[in-house]
């Protein structure tokens, strides 16, 4: 039997799973060059164009006026209402923050790194005017945070109730694969120990 994060499996998921991995460093390795064939670097962990790019960046800005006169009166109608998440959203960070630093020490789980799911870089892009620079931010803040929940969710999923769901559902997180079967009381009632201790072995702060 392999195991998934501390967790035994059959050597099918097993598989699949270490496929999965590898086709996940193979396309880590893919947008490096990428970036690299952009003439992009990392300076002190800061992202550095060369000029004649950045040069290059400005000319393909779109000016705000034009953007503004060539936007849809639907689009600008329902932008409002996108922001409007921005409270919802940000209740959900506080409060789910709140959750894990008080909780996961009581547990045994690592704390989740929000910086790790929350990146504001797109800002940087010289061909963003005003409003797209917003809207990208704005983006990075929701789609991170989510990512952020999702990680602290399944974290406590693992210690709580690792278990799959009779039907199969689509999206499901890293350590899906590793939980007991539907079904199979015995794994159930015989792995939580294993479980919960392969969560400590997760990165993070320590709790």
């Amino acid at each position: 039997m392999g195991r998934e994060g501390g967790i035994p499996t059959s050597p099918q998921i097993a598989a699949l799973v270490e496929r999965i991995r590898l086709l996940e460093g193979e396309l880590e390795a893919e947008l490096a060059k990428r970036s690299a064939g952009l003439r992009i670097r990392f300076e002190q962990g800061r992202i550095v164009f060369e000029h004649e790019l950045v040069a290059r960046h400005r000319a393909l800005k779109v000016r705000l006026s034009s953007y503004l006169l060539n936007a849809r009166p639907l689009v600008v109608l329902t932008a409002p209402i996108i922001y409007s998440l921005i409270v919802p959203f940000a209740l959900l960070d506080l409060f789910i923050t709140i959750y894990q630093v008080t909780c996961f020490p009581v547990y045994g789980i690592p704390r989740v790194r929000r910086r790790d799911y929350i990146v504001f870089d797109r800002g940087h892009l010289a061909y963003l005017n005003a409003i797209e620079r917003l809207n990208c931010e704005y983006c990075s803040y929701a789609s991170g945070l989510i990512a952020y929940v999702r990680e602290i969710a399944s974290r406590t999923e693992q210690y709580w109730c690792p278990i799959k769901h009779a039907t199969r559902i689509i999206g499901t997180h890293a350590r899906y694969s590793g939980f007991e079967d539907y079904g199979d009381a015995e794994g159930y009632r015989s792995q939580p120990e294993r479980h919960r201790a392969s969560l400590k072995k997760e990165d993070g702060p320590p709790p």
